[in-house]
């Protein structure tokens, strides 16, 4: 038996929770971590303007609306060396990893017969179903709820029945705070629990002296 150092890598990914954060629908983890996360920040702020006239203090009106974008490989090759344990992957390749994620942008079939259904029924006015709440998932410290704002796929490698078997997947993610989803739902829970943990992690930074920036003293 041999022994190794290696720490056990965990990886990052989504869950679908039922529309309002119900029973756990559907867990995806990504076969190979991203080497990079990007994540960007719009400032919800009021005040500081000045112009011609008098500028306020500046202030936080809510939480900075974020975006996360990343990049992920999913590669039937592995699962291909081993067909007798791998049935899908040899009759579909990775197109059930794919089509886990179009699932995440497009409403059910059912959702879709059920509103054709009351349109036909004389509906004046549908209102969509709430989609699935979906979590982000990169570490324990970090479980945020998102919407997917944009999704690609590029296939880049075909079995000979056309199944893809290796593809880059591009994911757009919107984090929903608070403010998109309330305090009672259970998404705006969780976002306030993203926040705290944040909090907590910038309180471990320590604070620097004055005389590290090169000053001796404030004015």
């Amino acid at each position: 038996m041999s022994l190794t150092s290696s720490p056990r890598v965990i990886k990052g990914g989504l869950v679908v929770l039922a529309p309002g954060g119900g029973a756990v629908r559907s867990t995806i983890a990504l076969q190979y971590n991203p080497d990079t996360l990007t994540r960007t920040y719009q400032v919800q702020g009021a005040g500081g303007e000045g112009g011609g006239e008098r500028a306020q203090p500046f202030r936080l009106k809510g939480p900075a609306v974020e975006a996360i974008r990343l990049e992920a490989e999913i590669d039937a090759t592995d699962q291909l060396e081993f067909p007798g344990s791998n049935a899908n992957a040899v009759s579909f390749g990775i197109g059930p990893q794919l089509a886990l994620l179009e699932a995440l942008i497009n409403p059910s079939v059912d959702e879709l017969l059920s509103i054709a259904a009351r349109a036909a029924n004389g509906t004046l006015e549908i209102l969509p179903p709430e989609a699935p709440l979906v979590l982000f998932v990169w570490s324990r410290s970090r479980v945020v709820p998102v919407r997917v704002t944009d999704f690609s796929v590029t296939e880049e490698a075909f079995d000979t029945q056309l199944n893809p078997i290796r593809a880059k997947v591009s994911l757009g993610l919107r984090v929903m705070s608070t403010e998109d989803l309330g305090f009672a739902h259970r998404g705006g829970a969780v976002f306030i629990s993203y926040l705290r943990a944040r909090e907590a992690l910038a309180s471990k930074a320590g604070r620097a002296s004055l005389a590290s920036i090169g000053l001796e003293r404030l004015p």
